[in-house]
């Protein structure tokens, strides 16, 4: 099992989440991060540290976002690895809880 990033990062990208990773498996994109499923390790330290509630266990992501698993599988091949904390957006806040999001996804 891995974890993954769902639709509430968009546009906010907070990365709290990137340093307690042990296996380095974030990869950072223009305005979301995934998580590469093959470094995952399932070790849920990730997911507390998230404050948008953007990543959950990969059989929990509901069914109207489970493309989210594939997306992160597929973008953690392109996108570089993160590992360190950065600032979020100047407007990740404005972005939090806004549904259906997928269309502001930059690649």
């Amino acid at each position: 099992m891995t974890f993954v990033v769902t639709d509430n990062c968009i546009k906010c990208k907070y990365t709290d989440c990137v340093e307690v990773c042990p296996v380095d498996c974030f990869h950072e994109g223009p305005n979301f991060l995934v998580i590469d499923p093959e470094e995952c390790i399932d070790c849920t330290l990730c997911e507390p540290e998230c404050p948008i509630n953007a990543i959950m266990a990969e059989e929990d992501v509901p069914e109207n976002m489970a493309h989210f698993t594939e997306l992160n599988a597929e973008l953690s091949l392109e996108w570089p690895v993160i590992t360190l904390q950065k600032d979020p957006p100047e407007d990740a806040d404005e972005w939090v809880d806004v549904p259906n999001k997928l269309e502001h996804l930059e690649r």
